[in-house]
Parts: C-alpha cells; structure tokens; sequence
C-alpha cells in the first residue's frame, strides 16, 4: 500500500493498481483515480511496492520500472518529472527485490548490494552524505550479504544473511534503533537484535520477525504502534506483548499487522480510520495485539497509509 493507492501482483506476473491516481501513480496513462483495479504491466513481475506517490516493480529478467511521483527522483530514470505510465530505471539489472520509502526507492541486487534512489535529505540513500537527491540508482555503503530490504518514511532496512538487522535514515524517533536519535548516512546495526528472518517499516517506526516467532519493534509509539503497552518511543528494539508463533508481519503508517503461523490476524496502533479491521474507528491507542476476527486464515498483511492489506496464498499451509 502506498499513502492512498494501492498495488497487487498476481500469480500470473501482473500488476494491479487502484486507489489515488494524483501523480499517476497508477501507471495507467491518466491522473484519474482508480475506483477498481486495473492493469499495469501485462509481463511478468516478481515484486512490487509502493512509495508515498510512486510505484515500483520487478520483472522477472531483474529489471525494474517505476511510475508516478518522481520530484526527488525517486523514480529513477534520470529526471525529476512525473509519469503516469511506467519507466525503466536507469542502469540497474539483476535485481531480487524492490522496495519503497515514501520519497525514495531501493533495489536489491543478487550479489547481495543495496542500491538506492530519490530523497537523501536525512541520508536514507545510504550514500555517507546527505541533501543531495538522486535521480539514478546509486549504491549504499559497506553493508553486503543483504536478504530483504523495506523502505520507511525517510529511513531504510536491510536483513542481512547472518540475521542482523541494518538502518539508516532518518532517526528522529529512534526508527534506526541504535540507541540514538541521531540521523545516520551509512548503515547501523541495530541493537541487540539478532535471529530476524522479516523486516516492516512504518512511517516513523521499525518491524522484525524473529526464527522464534516473537516480534520486536522500535522508533515512535505515540499510537502504541510498538505494541509493548505504552505510547513510549523506544530507541532500541521491545518485544510486542503477548505475541508468538508469528510468520509475517505488516506495517502501515501508524498501525501495525502480525499473522500467525495458524492464520489468525492480529492489528494494533493507530485507528481512526478503522485500519486495524475491528469494526470501530475509536482514536483511543491500541497499544497491544488484539485478533481481527470474522476472517478466513491469511498468509501476508501489508500497510498504506491508514488502511491495511491481508490476502491468502493458495500455496501456503495456512490457507
């Protein structure tokens, strides 16, 4: 989910795209929004997200395209205009898997590089300055073995091969989680994490799924997004309450999503616009996991701005 659009791959490698069309975000040759679905890109794709205003997608021959928002750069073609309908981005091959802050954009490569594009005004390019925007692809520094990358506000992740857990970006709230609120240029490990198999990024806060099943989070908390029971920013990682046996996690700007190993659903954070799938729009903090109920069993939950995403994958034993 992007801020109000929203993006879906099918099995069959195409994208679908829906919601607020403004910067042509919807990559369907118009700026109209979209009431219903529509088609994209009719090859095949292996990954998708979405920024605050822009799309991005993988093909399967490791390239990638992006569409919409694009006054940072972030969609990577070299210029700073806008497009309604996807472009390649410039000078970038062999790529595993994208993903998106909401004003810059990551790719990572098969060699296990990150490389980054758009905003870099809080050094979320990774690039060991700051200020500076990037138009193309540029590759961040001295972190390697990369598995998964995710994209926040204006701060980025990446999972490493051994299950440490590497931000940079923005630090305002602590969603670097190095025990400072100190903006960083260049990768930090966050502290006292280790184990992590899946990594979120909410607007302001951090997400990590633990091979234990436990999830732990950090950065702000002001909607109890952190789900340890306060509304206390944390600067280093804490454990969400009461949840176990997860396998995968989901963010949005301020609500957060967790799916168990049996397919139950469980929100808490911010809901003012009933993001959290309990039938009610109460702005009280929801400041620990509570379970969506009236579902069938979900696979995978992902975060727009104020709304939330669950689907089943046929394949996966919970379905």
């Amino acid at each position: 989910g992007g801020w109000a659009h929203t993006v879906a791959l099918k099995s069959d490698g195409t994208v679908w795209t829906w919601g607020n069309n403004l910067y042509g975000q919807l990559g369907d040759g118009t700026t109209t929004d979209g009431l219903v679905p529509v088609q994209v890109l009719p090859d095949v794709s292996t990954d998708v997200d979405s920024g605050s205003f822009h799309t991005i997608a993988l093909k399967s021959n490791g390239m990638v395209w992006t569409w919409g928002y694009n006054l940072y750069g972030q969609l990577g073609n070299g210029t700073t205009t806008d497009s309604s309908i996807p472009v390649q981005v410039s000078s970038l091959s062999s790529v595993i898997a994208v993903a998106s802050g909401y004003f810059h954009s990551m790719a990572l490569k098969s060699d296990g590089t990150v490389r980054t594009w758009g905003m870099n005004l809080y050094g979320q390019l990774g690039i060991g300055i700051t200020g500076s925007y990037r138009t193309t692809p540029v590759q961040t520094s001295g972190i390697t073995n990369v598995t998964a990358i995710t994209g926040g506000y204006n701060h980025s992740v990446a999972l490493k091969g051994d299950g440490t857990v590497w931000t940079w970006g923005a630090n305002s709230s602590g969603q670097l989680g190095d025990g400072t609120t100190t903006s960083r240029n260049t990768p930090v490990q966050v502290a006292g994490l280790s184990n992590v198999t899946a990594i979120a990024s909410g607007g302001y806060y951090t997400l990590a799924l633990k091979s234990d099943g436990t999830v732990w989070a950090w950065g702000n908390n002001s909607f109890g997004q952190l789900g340890d029971g306060t509304t206390t920013l944390r600067k280093t990682p804490v454990q969400v309450a009461g949840l176990s046996n997860i396998a995968a996690i989901g963010a949005g700007y301020q609500h957060t999503m967790a799916i168990k190993d049996d397919g139950t659903v469980w929100t808490w954070g911010r809901n003012d616009y009933g993001q959290l799938g309990f039938g009610t729009t109460d702005t009280s903090a929801h400041k620990t996991p509570a379970q969506v109920t009236g579902i069938p069993p979900m696979t995978h939950a992902a975060g727009g701005g104020y709304f939330s995403l669950i689907f089943a994958d046929p394949s996966s034993p919970a379905d």
